[in-house]
């Protein structure tokens, strides 16, 4: 009998994305184990700094829950609400909530999309970025800022300006690649297609690397990685960008 691996995902409560990209990239695998999702949720309806800050309070009835049913590893993924909250957020949140699990009977790893993102750009020695989000302007900046406070510089980034979570995820994959052609790529080292667990990227990931010459990827990509390694398993994934190549596995 094969084992089973679970993950948890703490989202917001209108995400429809993660939860579909992610067991995606993770069945394209084809892992020698089984892999199951289960998902605690937080309330977000717009994207805006009150809500995203919402959100993240609500991080530890979310890992309780998961805990509970005795996941492998979790994953908070709303990448934007933990950056929203200021430089290196990541780094304490990913610490409490791992200490939450831990004090509720059930230790695990806890990564997050914005840290699973700002380690993917350090262990390729990334140091020029451009990016794209369907945040608002000032989000976006936020989310530009929380980068370069790692030392790696945004060359040029898009906003779509979408402030409802639920229309973030209707975004049409398609367009992305136009999207790209908006930005000054001169000097960029990779492009993050999506930095939002909600806009969906993955079906466009493959096109975007052959029609820019770039390595690409996104906060969704990023995770996906994190979540292997942390269940010790190879980043094998067909057509999902550059962190899920073979040559990007930390195991064997």
């Amino acid at each position: 009998m094969r084992d089973t691996k679970r993950v948890g995902l703490i989202v917001p409560s209108s995400n429809t994305t993660i939860e579909t990209e992610v067991p995606e990239m993770l069945r394209r695998a084809s892992l020698p184990v089984d892999v199951t999702f289960h998902s605690s949720r937080a309330v977000l309806h717009n994207v805006d700094a009150e809500s995203l800050d919402r959100m993240v309070r609500d991080g530890d009835r979310c890992v309780q829950e998961l805990a509970d049913a005795r996941v492998d590893v979790i994953a908070y993924a709303c990448l934007v609400a933990l950056m929203a909250r200021g430089n290196r957020a990541h780094e304490a949140v990913e610490a409490q909530l791992a200490q939450v699990a831990a004090d509720h009977g059930h230790a695990l790893p806890v990564v997050s999309s914005a840290g699973a993102l700002i380690r993917s750009l350090q262990m390729r020695g990334i140091e020029r970025v451009a990016i794209m989000t369907p945040y608002m302007p000032p989000l976006t900046k936020a989310v530009a800022d929380y980068i370069e406070d790692y030392d790696i510089e945004v060359v040029d980034s898009l906003s779509l300006s979408v402030s409802d979570n639920v229309e973030v995820g209707r975004l049409p994959t398609d367009q992305l690649a136009g999207h790209a052609e908006r930005l000054d790529l001169s000097r960029a080292q990779m492009l993050i297609a999506s930095a939002c667990v909600q806009m969906p990227s993955l079906a466009a990931l493959p096109t975007l690397e052959a029609q820019l010459g770039l390595p690409v990827m996104s906060a969704a990509t990023a995770t996906a990685a994190e979540l292997l390694d942390a269940l010790n398993l190879p980043r094998h994934v067909p057509d999902a960008g550059v962190l899920l190549r073979p040559e990007a596995s930390t195991h064997a």
